[in-house]
């Protein structure tokens, strides 16, 4: 398959330049380990093991001979959760040595997940997501700066790098099987994988909206702190976003309650039978999932923003607002060439002081339609973010 050089990996080469352990964290099949195998090449004696790897694994049984036999070598553990018992060890490991460069680490679960075991090295390691592709990470850049494979495919790698959509979509459908019955159970989390699809598919057809857990767990015939366990677990293993509202300091009556976003839109469109792009752009879905696309690779491009969306019970609603410091800045999501605004949405930029405010569109280049208002295609709502 061909390498596509990701964004994140000269984040990674700095971080372990300053820093003992990384760990990269992301969903499976995103690229964590070809990107590791990039990250090896250029770096002498170093080690890769698979911790899935029965052979790999049983290198580990007396851990510590073995990383005192590799004591000067740079190690990569990849699936590192699937041996947490090894972190208190790899404390006592990172300060012997003493030096930075001596761990990278991957995992197919959040630190979330992981974090009783990691607190362990506590100021030894610095954690990074890897997300699937971006869109600064594609090729053939089309409608603005979209291009119809990767928006119907989504980021995985041997989706977006099928030979065919047909090829893709099947892969997507056995990731999903593959997900469910084995990955979910290998993490040690024992929910009923039809139970599990079942909301994944509810899910879908609520893509982007505020979320019910009643009505969840009433479909689903569980309760609805049940609903929110499963839901924990798409959240902690990178398959949705819970986007938290806004609260701020208003006088007015807020929609308290999460929304929901399948994170990437290929898995998404297979959840819903979508297998070409023009089922996609005549499926009611298609607003939300252009919605998902850009709200993933505005967040997977950007640091240091504190995200979340505005909607009171009136209506006045805004996709998404991105906090920084006292400064405020607002992202609408339409999919249009000619996007129109509605008073609601003008109310919300007053009600919250915004301070400034770019609309989302499939257009090829940037426009003003208010002052502090920009219809602006994806990568240049990027750009323009990245320098705040």
């Amino acid at each position: 398959m061909k390498y596509i050089e990701r964004n994140i990996g000269t984040e990674i080469e700095k971080y372990l330049n300053h820093f003992p352990s990384v760990a990269i964290l992301g969903p499976r099949q995103c690229g964590k380990s070809t990107l590791a195998n990039h990250i090896i090449k250029g770096r002498p004696d170093s080690l890769y093991f698979d911790l899935e790897n029965p052979d790999d694994l049983a290198k580990l049984e007396q851990p510590s001979l073995f990383f005192k036999q590799y004591e000067d070598k740079f190690i990569c553990l990849d699936e590192i959760q699937r041996v947490p018992e090894l972190f208190p060890l790899l404390r006592s490991v990172v300060d012997r040595r003493g030096r930075n460069g001596q761990f990278l680490f991957l995992g197919s679960a959040s630190p979330e997940l992981i974090k009783q075991s990691s607190e362990t090295l506590a100021g030894r390691i610095i954690f990074q997501e890897l997300t699937p592709f971006l869109i600064t990470e594609t090729e053939n850049q089309k409608i603005g700066g979209i291009e119809d494979k990767y928006w119907l495919r989504g980021g995985f790698p041997r989706s977006y790098l099928s030979d065919s959509d047909e090829i893709s979509y099947l892969w997507r459908k056995s990731f999903i099987q593959t997900f469910l019955e084995r990955d979910i159970p290998n993490m040690g989390i024992s929910y009923p994988p039809a139970s599990m699809r079942r909301l994944w598919q509810m899910l879908a057809h609520i893509q982007g909206q505020v979320v019910n857990y009643s009505n969840l767990g009433n479909s689903l015939g569980v309760s609805h702190t049940m609903v929110k366990k499963y839901l924990d677990v798409l959240e902690q293993t990178f398959m949705v976003r819970i986007l938290k509202p806004y609260y701020g300091n208003l006088k007015k009556r807020l929609i308290k309650s999460p929304k929901i976003y399948i994170r990437d839109t290929g898995i998404l469109h297979s959840l819903l039978n979508i297998s070409d792009f023009d089922s996609l752009f005549g499926h009611p879905v298609a607003g939300a999932s252009w919605e998902t696309l850009i709200i993933e690779n505005i967040l997977g491009n950007i640091s240091g923003f504190e995200p979340s969306f505005y909607r009171t019970v009136k209506g006045n609603e805004i996709d998404l607002i991105l906090e920084k410091g006292n400064k405020k800045y607002a992202i609408e999501c339409k999919l249009s060439s000619a996007p129109k605004l509605t008073p609601g949405f003008y109310h919300a930029i007053d009600e919250l002081d915004i301070n400034y405010v770019w609309i989302a569109a499939p257009v090829d280049s940037s426009y003003k339609v208010r002052e502090n208002v920009m219809v602006a295609p994806i990568n240049d709502i990027i750009e323009d973010l990245k320098k705040l």
